[in-house]
C-alpha cells in the first residue's frame, strides 16, 4: 500500500495501526536510534534495497511504526518535566538548549562559559536575560525523521495553541502535544492530496483546540477534528481560484474564519452544518482590486475577557500595501477605522498584533500596526453609544526594519529585524530589554506562497517585493510563549521568571549584576517581571531573603577569588572592588545585624578583607546612613585608622558616631595624642554632657604663651580657633562639630559656659594669676573675632533681667581686663570700645558704660606716648565713629585732637557729618597718602548731583585756590579736571602759573591729544598752542615734529617764525610744506643736507664719521620723501627744480676726489646717489637725467665706465618694470580666457529634471494641455507649469519678457536674499528649447556659472569686469545678466578709483 493512503478520509489519525507504513520503512527499521547527526544527514531513497548482510544489520522481530521512529529521541536526552501543563516550560532542558550568538539567552549549553570572558551588553547587565529561546528537540526530530522518513516534506507553517500544528510543503500536517515527550499526535493528510493541493501555506486552531483549518498553496482550505483526526469540510471555492491562502484565521467566534489569498482579497468563511452536512458560505470583505491586503488580524479575547463589551463586534485588523483597515464583522459589516502608511520602503513587511492592555483604570484592545522601523499603537474603546473610537498613543521608533511584531504580554513585545535579530521591548519606557541573534534558527520564509509559485506566480510586483521577507505563517504566540518554525526545527520562547532572570545571572557568574536586578525587583523598578505575587510587603521580603542568600554566596567568593601572592596593592583592589557591595546592600536592606555579626565576621578572616571593610563604611558614617555600630566594629574601626595613621579620617568618622559603648576615656587620650581636637570635644559633648573640661583642656595649652607675650604655633593657633568656634556654638545652642544641642540642655550649656569664662581664677590657679583668665586669653588670642562671638551672643539673648546681667557683667569684665592693663596693643582697645559702640546704639539697649571711659580711649589713641602704628590708631578710631560711638564723644573737641594727630580720614568723616566739603580738600592735600585721591574726589562733588549749589561752589573756589599745587601733584589729572570743570579759567591759570617747566607740562598734558583729553572741549585761542610749541622747542626739541603733527589749533607763520628761531629745520620744513611751499621746504632740507657733506669734507675724527654718514642718510631719505610726496601735483618744471639740486648736492662731494678723506666714502656716497636717481626716473624722462650726468664735470671729463654702475642701475629698473607689466597683461588674457571657456560650457549644457510632475499642483506634466500653459524647467531640476508660478507670483514680467523664479528654492531661502534662477522655457512637451530674449538677460546657465565663479574667488571684482565686458561684446543668442540698473558708463567697474586685479592664477576645476 503506498503511503497516500493516509488518506483524506481517515485523516491517518495517531496513534493506530500502520502495518503497510510499517512494511515499507522495514529496511530502515534496524538502524540504531537516530542521534543529532544522523537526523542532519541526508538518508537514501526509499526505494534502495540495502543489503543486510553488507552492512551486518542484525533482524528485528517487531518492524517499528512510522509513530515510534518520529518519536525516537538521543539516548543522552533528559526528560522533559512539566510543572505546569498551561505552560511549556524549559526549565529542565535549558543545559542543553539551543545556543545562540546571544550571551543573553545562552545559558550553559558551553561548559566552559562560565570561564570565558564575554563584554556584556548594557540591557544585559541592567536586566539580565529577560527571554529564554529553547530548541524543541522532539519536535525538531521528528519534523527532520518526516521529511526523510515519509516524504512529508518540509515545514512550512506552525499553528499553537494546547497542541502545535506544523505544516509541510508535502501537504501534511503534525500534530504534536505539549507534554514533556513532546509527541506527534495525528498526522493529517497525505502527500497525494499535498500533490493535488501544493503545499500548507497557512494554519489556524479555534479556542477550545478542537479544529484545525489548513490553507494550502493553490487555495483550497481543509478542516480537520483535532480530538478524531477526521476531515470535515474539504473548501474549493471560498475564494477565487488560482490563488494561494496566504492567511485562514479563527474568530472567537466558532463558526467563522478569514481568509486572505495572494490576490489580495480577504473572505469571510461561516461554517454551519443542516441536517447533519457540514456547508460553508464565503462573503468577500475586501477585494483585491482596491488594494492588496497581505496581512489579517482578528481581535482574539481570553476566555476572562469573553464579556468584554467589544467582543460583540468582532473586530478584524487587515493591512495592505497603503493603509491599515479595522472592521467589524457584526452585527453588521462596518469600517470603523482607515489609517495610511505614509511614506515606507516598498519591500517592507505590514505587520498588525491585537493584544488588551491596562490604559486609566480599564482594559482595551490596542493594536500595534508597523511597516518598516516605526511601530504605531493604537488604542480601540468602545462608548456609550456603542461607537468604536481609536487613539493613538505613543510610537515606538526604532533603528532597523521590522519583519514580526509579538506581544508577549500587555507591557512587553518581542520584534524581529530584517537581520533575524529578536528585541525584547518594554513598551510604556521603550527600553530594550534585550537581542537576541536567530539567524541558526534558520527561519522559513513563506515567500514562495506571496508570489504563488504554485498557481504560476500571478500575482502583482508589489505583493512579491513584500513577500520576500514575509514570515507570517513561521511564528505564533500562545499563552505568553511564542514559537519559531525553522527549516529543521522548532524553538519555544518565554519569558523566565524572577528568580531564573537572577539565577541565570548568577550561573553566568555576574553576582553583582544579579544583586542590582533583585534589588530593581525588590523597588519595583524592574521590567518584564514574571512570578512575583502578592501584596508589596510580601514581595519584598521573598526578594530580600533571595538576596541574603546571594549577598553570603558573594562573601565566599570575594575570600575565595582573592588573588593568594602578589603585590597587597592588587589584594586591596580586588576587595576594595568586592566589599562596599557587601556594606551597600546590607544598608539598603536595613539589615545593619547580619553586617556586623556574620559578614563581618566572614571577612575578618582575611586582615586585609577587614581593613577594606572598615574603610568603606567611613561614607556611610559621614552622610549618617549608619548609625548604630556594635562596639566590637567601632573598636576595630578607631585601631584600624590608629594603625594606618589615618586620624583626620578617625576624626572625622567619631564625631558621626554613637561612641556610648566605648571606653570614653580612652578614646579621649586617643584624641588628644593625635591632636583630633574636634573629636575629643565631641566625645566630652555626646558621651559625657561635659561642655567645660575640653575648654578647660585647651585653655591650659594656650594661655601659657599668650600671657607671656609669646607668639603661639600653628599647632595653638588652630586650638584657639577651634576654642573660639566651640564657645560661640555653646552660647548658640549648636552643638559641636555639627548638629545641635538637645533642647532641654541648651539653657543649662549657655550658662555653664558663660559662668565658666567669666571666672575670677582658673581650677589650678597659682598665686600670681590674674583676675579673669579666660576672658584675658581669649582677648590675647583674636580680640576682634572674641567680640563678635559675643556680639552673635547678645543677639540671640532674651530680654530678661537674668540675661542683662549678664551682659552688664561681661561688658564690665572686659573693660575692666583691657583699660586696666597696658599690654594691649591700640587696635586691640579700639575694637572692644567699637563692640561697646555698636552694642550702645543698639535701640533697645540696656548697657552702661562709663562716659569717661571713652574719653580715655580717644585720649589713649589720638595722644600715644610714641607715634607708632599711627595708620592701625586711625582705622581702629575711625571704626569706633563708624559704629555708632561717635554719639559718646564731644565734636569740638574730637577735631582738633584729630587734626593734632593727623588723622585725617577722622577730620574727613566730621567734615562729611557737617557739609564741610571745601574743608575736606585740605585733609586730601594734607595726607600723605591719599593725596592722589584729590582729583576724583572734586569732580565727583562737581558733577554728582546731590550737593547744593553753595556747597559746589565752595569746593569750586578751594580747587582753584589750590591750583598750582594739584598741578604740582599730578600735571596730568589736574589738565583733566580743568578741561572738564575749569574750562573758562584756563587762561588765567596759564597767567598765574609762574614755573615754566610746570606751566609746559600743564599745557602738554592739556593740549597734546595722546594724553587723552578731548580736543573739541577746549576753547583756547591759538596763542596758547603757540606758547606750549615754543616752551616744547624749549624743553623737548626732539619731539616737536611729531607733536606738531597730531597738534590742530596753531597759525603757521607764527609757528614758522618759532621753530626757526630754534633752528629746527625738520619741523620748519613740515610746516612750510603743509602751508603750500613745496620748494622752501625742500630748500630746508637742502641746506641741512649741504650742511652736513660740507662737514664729511673737513678734516674730522673717526668716531664721528660713521654717526654723521648715518645722519646725511637720514637726511638724504627725509628728502627723498618730501620730492615724492609733491612730485605728483608739479609739472615737468617745477619737478626738475627740486630733483636736480638734489642730485646736484650729492654729486658735488664726489668733485672733491684729491681730497684724502673723501676716497673711503666715495662708495657710500655713489650709493647714496643711485637712490636718488632710482626715485627721480619715476617722475623724471630719463634722457634728461642721462644729459644732466654727462654734462657734469666729474662725470663729463672721464670716460663712460665711471657712470656705467649709475646707467645700468636704471636700465635694470627699466627691464623689471616692463617684465611687470608684460607678465601682468598676459595673466589678465589668460584669467579672461578662462572665464569666457566656463561661460561658453555652461551655457551650452542641457536641463535635467528631477521628476516629471509640476512641484506645486503636483500633477503630471502631460496631463494639462492648455494652450496658454507652459513647462519651466529651472537648472535646480524643480519642475513647473507656468501658470502655477504665476499663481504663486514667481513671474515677473520685465519690457516684454518673462522673468521666472523657482518657487521651492525661493520659499526655502528664508531670511536670507532670494537668489534668481532664471528658467529655459519648453513650450508644451516640444523637446527644443525656446529663446524669445531680444533683452540681454542672464539664462539660468549663465546664473549657475556665474555663482561657481562667485564661490571660487569670494569676491566681486571678477564677476563685473565679466559682466562690464558683455556690455559690449554680448553673444547675440545669450545676452548676459545686465547688473545695474542705472547708466552703464556711470556704474561702471573700470571707473571705479578702487579697481585692482586680483593677479593670482585660476583654480583648477573638475569637469
Amino acid at each position: 500500500m503506498e503511503p497516500e493512503s493516509l488518506g483524506a478520509e481517515q485523516g491517518a489519525s495517531l496513534p493506530g495501526p500502520a502495518e503497510e507504513l510499517g512494511t515499507l520503512l522495514g529496511q530502515d527499521a534496524a538502524l540504531p536510534k537516530l542521534s543529532g547527526g544522523e537526523l542532519d544527514r541526508e538518508l537514501e531513497s526509499k526505494s534502495d534495497l540495502i543489503d543486510d548482510k553488507e552492512f551486518d544489520i542484525p533482524q528485528v522481530d517487531t518492524p517499528p511504526t512510522l509513530e515510534s521512529i518520529l518519536n525516537e529521541t538521543d539516548d543522552e536526552e533528559e526528560s522533559f518535566v512539566l510543572e505546569d501543563p498551561s505552560l511549556l516550560n524549559i526549565d529542565n532542558i535549558d543545559t542543553h538548549s539551543y545556543d545562540t550568538s546571544s550571551l543573553a539567552s545562552s545559558d550553559s549549553g558551553d561548559r566552559t562559559h562560565s570561564k570565558r570572558k564575554k563584554k556584556l551588553p548594557d540591557s544585559f547587565s541592567l536586566h539580565g536575560s529577560v527571554v529564554r529561546l529553547s530548541l524543541l528537540k522532539g519536535i525538531s526530530a521528528q519534523i527532520v525523521s518526516a521529511a526523510d522518513k515519509v516524504d512529508a516534506g518540509l515545514p512550512t507553517a506552525i499553528a499553537a495553541s494546547s497542541l502545535i500544528a506544523v505544516g509541510t510543503s508535502h501537504g501534511l500536517a503534525l500534530i504534536f502535544g505539549k507534554d514533556p515527550n513532546q509527541a506527534l499526535r495525528l498526522c493529517l493528510g497525505s502527500t497525494a492530496v499535498g500533490a493535488q493541493y501544493g503545499a500548507i501555506s497557512a494554519l489556524s486552531i479555534n479556542n477550545d483546540c478542537s479544529r484545525l483549518l489548513c490553507g494550502f498553496a493553490k487555495g483550497q482550505i481543509t478542516m480537520w477534528d483535532l480530538a478524531s483526526g477526521k476531515l470535515l469540510r474539504s473548501i474549493t471555492d471560498a475564494h477565487p481560484p488560482g490563488t494561494a491562502i496566504l492567511h485562514i484565521k479563527f474568530t472567537d467566534d466558532p463558526t467563522l474564519a478569514i481568509c486572505n489569498d495572494s490576490g489580495g482579497s480577504v473572505f469571510e468563511l461561516s461554517f454551519k452544518r443542516v441536517m447533519g452536512v457540514r456547508t460553508c458560505e464565503s462573503r468577500c470583505l475586501f477585494s483585491g482590486s482596491k488594494g492588496e491586503v497581505c496581512c489579517i488580524e482578528p481581535l482574539h479575547a481570553k476566555t476572562e475577557l469573553r464579556d468584554h463589551p467589544i467582543t460583540q463586534y468582532s473586530l478584524l485588523a487587515m493591512a495592505s500595501l497603503t493603509k491599515i483597515l479595522v472592521i467589524g464583522l457584526k452585527p453588521s459589516l462596518k469600517v470603523w477605522m482607515t489609517f495610511p502608511y505614509g511614506r515606507m520602503d516598498p519591500s517592507s513587511v505590514p505587520l498588525l498584533a491585537w493584544h488588551f492592555v491596562a490604559v486609566q483604570n480599564s482594559v482595551n484592545p490596542m493594536l500595534a500596526f508597523c511597516r518598516g522601523d516605526v511601530v504605531h499603537f493604537l488604542l480601540v474603546k468602545r462608548d456609550d453609544s456603542g461607537a468604536i473610537h481609536v487613539t493613538k498613543q505613543k510610537q515606538l521608533h526604532l533603528h532597523y526594519d521590522l519583519i514580526n511584531f509579538t506581544w508577549i504580554n500587555s507591557r512587553t513585545v518581542v520584534l524581529l529585524d530584517s537581520v533575524e535579530k529578536l528585541h525584547v521591548i518594554d513598551r510604556q519606557t521603550q527600553e530594550e530589554l534585550e537581542t537576541i541573534e536567530i539567524s541558526e534558527v534558520q527561519l522559513v520564509y513563506n515567500s514562495s506562497h506571496f508570489k504563488s509559485l504554485a498557481t504560476g506566480g500571478n500575482v502583482s510586483q508589489a505583493l512579491a517585493l513584500v513577500g520576500e521577507r514575509a514570515c507570517y505563517q513561521s511564528i505564533s504566540s500562545c499563552g505568553g510563549q511564542i514559537f519559531y518554525l525553522g527549516t529543521k526545527s522548532v524553538h519555544v520562547m518565554m519569558m523566565r521568571s524572577w528568580r531564573e532572570r537572577v539565577d541565570h545571572l548568577l550561573k553566568q557568574d555576574c553576582l553583582t549584576e544579579a544583586l542590582a536586578l533583585a534589588w530593581s525587583f525588590h523597588e519595583g523598578k524592574a521590567k518584564a517581571v514574571v512570578g512575583l505575587s502578592g501584596d508589596a510587603n510580601k514581595r519584598k521580603s521573598v526578594l530580600a531573603d533571595r538576596m541574603v542568600e546571594i549577598l553570603f554566596h558573594y562573601a565566599d567568593r570575594t575570600l575565595k577569588k582573592c588573588p593568594d601572592q602578589g603585590k597587597i596593592q592588587v589584594m586591596e583592589q580586588h576587595f576594595q572592588d568586592m566589599v562596599p557591595v557587601i556594606v551597600d546592600y546590607c544598608l539598603l536592606l536595613q539589615r545593619t545585624d547580619l553586617l556586623f555579626s556574620q559578614m563581618y565576621d566572614k571577612l575578618s578572616e582575611n586582615s586585609v578583607a577587614k581593613g577594606v571593610f572598615l574603610e568603606c563604611l567611613e561614607p556611610y558614617i559621614l552622610s549618617d546612613k549608619l548609625m548604630g555600630m556594635t562596639a566590637q566594629v567601632m573598636k576595630d574601626l578607631l585601631l584600624h585608622y590608629q594603625d594606618k595613621n589615618l586620624m583626620e579620617d578617625m576624626e572625622a568618622c567619631i564625631v558621626h558616631m554613637d561612641i556610648t559603648s566605648l571606653d570614653i576615656q580612652q578614646v579621649v587620650l586617643l584624641c588628644w595624642e593625635n591632636h583630633l581636637y574636634d573629636a575629643m570635644i565631641y566625645v566630652y559633648n555626646s558621651g559625657m554632657n561635659d561642655f567645660i573640661s575640653p575648654m578647660e583642656k585647651l585653655f591650659k595649652v594656650i594661655a601659657p604663651p599668650l600671657n607671656a607675650g609669646k607668639s603661639l604655633t600653628d599647632e595653638k593657633v588652630v586650638m584657639g580657633n577651634k576654642l573660639l568656634v566651640y564657645i560661640s556654638c555653646c552660647l548658640a545652642g549648636r552643638a559641636y562639630p555639627l548638629g545641635d544641642i538637645p533642647e532641654d540642655l541648651v539653657p543649662l550649656v549657655k550658662n555653664q559656659v558663660f559662668e565658666f569664662l567669666i571666672r575670677l581664677h582658673s581650677a589650678e590657679a597659682s598665686a600670681d594669676e590674674e583676675v579673669y583668665p579666660y576672658v584675658r586669653t581669649l582677648l590675647h588670642f583674636d580680640t576682634r573675632e572674641f567680640l563678635n562671638v559675643l556680639a552673635l551672643t547678645f543677639e540671640d539673648f532674651k530680654n530678661d533681667k537674668q540675661a542683662v546681667e549678664y551682659q552688664q557683667r561681661i561688658v564690665d569684665i572686659l573693660l575692666k581686663v583691657m583699660v586696666e592693663n597696658s599690654d594691649f596693643t591700640p587696635s586691640q582697645v579700639g575694637c572692644l570700645f567699637t563692640f561697646l559702640a555698636r552694642q550702645l546704639a543698639k535701640p533697645n539697649n540696656t548697657l552702661f558704660v562709663n562716659r569717661t571711659l571713652f574719653d580715655q580711649v580717644l585720649e589713649f589713641l589720638c595722644s600715644p606716648d610714641d607715634d607708632s602704628r599711627h595708620s592701625e590708631r586711625q582705622q581702629v578710631l575711625l571704626e569706633l565713629l563708624q559704629a555708632g560711638g561717635i554719639v559718646q564723644f564731644e565734636e569740638n573737641r574730637l577735631i582738633p585732637m584729630a587734626e593734632k594727630a593727623e588723622f585725617y580720614q577722622i577730620c574727613e568723616f566730621m567734615y562729611e557729618r557737617e557739609h564741610l566739603y571745601d574743608k575736606i580738600i585740605d585733609c586730601y592735600l594734607r595726607d600723605p597718602v591719599r593725596k592722589e585721591e584729590v582729583f576724583n574726589y572734586i569732580h565727583n562733588i562737581l558733577s554728582i548731583p546731590g550737593y547744593s549749589a553753595e556747597e559746589k561752589q565752595s569746593v569750586w573756589q578751594k580747587a582753584m585756590k589750590h591750583i598750582e599745587e594739584l598741578l604740582l601733584l599730578s600735571p596730568n589729572k589736574a589738565a583733566d579736571l580743568i578741561a572738564t570743570h575749569f574750562n573758562d579759567q584756563i587762561e588765567g591759570i596759564i597767567k598765574n602759573l609762574q614755573d615754566q617747566f610746570l606751566l609746559f607740562q600743564f599745557l602738554r598734558s592739556l593740549l597734546d591729544p595722546r594724553e587723552g583729553i578731548n580736543q573739541d572741549m577746549l576753547q583756547i585761542s591759538p596763542c596758547v598752542t603757540e606758547q606750549f610749541i615754543e616752551l616744547l622747542c624749549h624743553y623737548n626739541p626732539d619731539h616737536v615734529l611729531e607733536t606738531l603733527q597730531v597738534l590742530e589749533f596753531y597759525r603757521l607763520e607764527e609757528t614758522i617764525q618759532i621753530t626757526q628761531k630754534h633752528l629746527l629745520h625738520e619741523a620748519s620744513s613740515y610746516l612750510l610744506e603743509k602751508k603750500g611751499d613745496v620748494h622752501g621746504a625742500f630748500l630746508v632740507m637742502l641746506e641741512q643736507l649741504r650742511s652736513k657733506l660740507l662737514m664729511l669734507t673737513c678734516e674730522i675724527e673717526e668716531s664721528t664719521e660713521l654717526h654723521l654718514l648715518k645722519d646725511i642718510e637720514d637726511t638724504l631719505v627725509k628728502t627723498i620723501a618730501l620730492c615724492q610726496r609733491n612730485s605728483h601735483s608739479l609739472n615737468q618744471q617745477q619737478r626738475e627744480a627740486l630733483w636736480f639740486p638734489l642730485l646736484e648736492a650729492m654729486m658735488s662731494p664726489q668733485k672733491l676726489s684729491s681730497s684724502t678723506v673723501l676716497c673711503q666714502y666715495s662708495e657710500p656716497l655713489k650709493s647714496l646717489t643711485m637712490q636718488v636717481l632710482n626715485n627721480m626716473a619715476a617722475f623724471i624722462a630719463l634722457p634728461s637725467i642721462l644729459q644732466r650726468i654727462l654734462q657734469d664735470p666729474v662725470y663729463g671729463r672721464g670716460k663712460l665706465g665711471e657712470i656705467q654702475g649709475l646707467v645700468l642701475g636704471m636700465l635694470d629698473t627699466f627691464n623689471y618694470e616692463q617684465t611687470l607689466l608684460e607678465t601682468t597683461t598676459n595673466l589678465l588674457n589668460h584669467d579672461l580666457h578662462w572665464s569666457l571657456c566656463n561661460l561658453r560650457a555652461s551655457i551650452t549644457r542641457g536641463l535635467n529634471p528631477k521628476q516629471d510632475y509640476c512641484c506645486i499642483c503636483l500633477q503630471q506634466y502631460k496631463r494639462r494641455q492648455e494652450m496658454a500653459d507652459e513647462i519651466i524647467v529651472f537648472s535646480c531640476g524643480h519642475l513647473y507649469h507656468s501658470l502655477c508660478l504665476l499663481s504663486k507670483e514667481c513671474g515677473i514680467e520685465t519690457k516684454g519678457q518673462m522673468r521666472w523664479t523657482c518657487y521651492k528654492c525661493n520659499s526655502s531661502n528664508k531670511g536670507g536674499k532670494l537668489s534668481e534662477n532664471f528658467s529655459e522655457l519648453k513650450k508644451g512637451n516640444g523637446a527644443s528649447l525656446t529663446q524669445t530674449s531680444s533683452e540681454s538677460l542672464l539664462d539660468s546657465q549663465q546664473i549657475q556659472a556665474f555663482d561657481q565663479l562667485c564661490r571660487l574667488y569670494r569676491g566681486t571684482s571678477r564677476l563685473a569686469l565679466l559682466t562690464e565686458l558683455s556690455r559690449t561684446h554680448g553673444g547675440e543668442k545669450h545676452g548676459l545678466l545686465n547688473v545695474s540698473q542705472g547708466d552703464p558708463a556711470l556704474n561702471s567697474v573700470f571707473q571705479n578709483e578702487n579697481f585692482q586685479l586680483h593677479l593670482t592664477p585660476p583654480p583648477l576645476t573638475e569637469e
